[in-house]
């Protein structure tokens, strides 16, 4: 659809202001050099800060990818990034805040001006072991920017299975929408918490392991082929895809709170 098929439906009452706004954000594209096309308004259309992937990124350039991404749309985060990273986004330090994450590996930057807006989205994220918290720091990192409140119990996996339950009881008396669960090993606990809760339940599996299965294989095949109904997946080590996930269900939640929907 072109930009002036768009303005006719809104002329004609077709199509809502907001739903126009979502459309009109396909058409902006910001090319960098020869190395990168920038979707500047991706995070109108999806409702989730844009991410920049940094692992076998140029350092320099990933810089001015996150650059320009925060000159246009106000915020940036660059995910995976190593100390030639991080060195290479503090000298934005002259222009904007850059906040370093060093346990998740993410670095956020945006302008001096902008401020967080809570949502009212309630997230719970819980780890099997302490080497799991890395990635489900990733998550946390997303989710916060995505403005939902943030629920953390690190360390309470099925190998003593007794840790687990007073954390996910008062994460579900604060009414957590959703629950990311992040595992490495045999990935046993997102199953488990799938039976226990009405919410639903991002698994994570992690690349921790020993030889045969290891890598997190093992794990991911466990939570997809999990007995327990409402538990969804993601892909080893992928805490910023299931910090998104979550954040769009716990988000669309709120609204629909705030709205009396439910």
């Amino acid at each position: 659809m072109s930009i002036e098929n768009i303005l006719r439906k809104i002329r004609k009452g077709e199509i809502s202001v907001s739903e126009a706004k979502k459309q009109l954000s396909l058409f902006t594209i910001k090319n960098i050099e020869n190395f990168a096309r920038l979707d500047l308004n991706r995070h109108l259309r999806r409702k989730i800060p844009e991410v920049v992937f940094a692992e076998k990124k140029n350092p320099v350039e990933t810089s001015k990818i996150v650059e320009e991404l925060v000159k246009q749309t106000g915020k940036a985060i660059a995910s995976r990034v190593s100390e030639e990273h991080i060195k290479e986004l503090k000298k934005l330090e002259k222009k904007f805040k850059v906040e370093v994450y060093e346990k998740a590996r993410v670095v956020v930057v945006k302008k001096p001006n902008v401020t967080l807006t809570k949502t009212g989205g309630k997230v719970g994220v819980l780890t099997a072991g302490t080497t799991d918290i890395p990635v489900a720091e990733e998550a946390v990192v997303i989710l916060k920017e995505s403005g939902c409140e943030v629920y953390t119990a690190y360390d309470v996996g099925v190998a003593g299975l007794h840790r687990l339950f007073q954390p996910l009881k008062k994460m579900l008396k604060k009414n957590v929408d959703v629950l990311i669960v992040v595992a490495g090993m045999e990935g046993a606990l997102p199953s488990v918490v799938a039976s226990l809760v009405d919410c639903p339940v991002v698994g994570v599996p992690t690349s921790v392991g020993y030889g045969y299965g290891g890598g997190g294989k093992a794990a991911l095949m466990t939570m997809l082929q999990s007995c327990s109904l409402g538990l969804a997946v993601v892909n080893i080590d992928n805490g910023i895809g299931a910090g998104a996930f979550a954040s769009i269900i716990a988000n669309r939640a709120a609204e629909a709170r705030k709205t009396k929907k439910f």
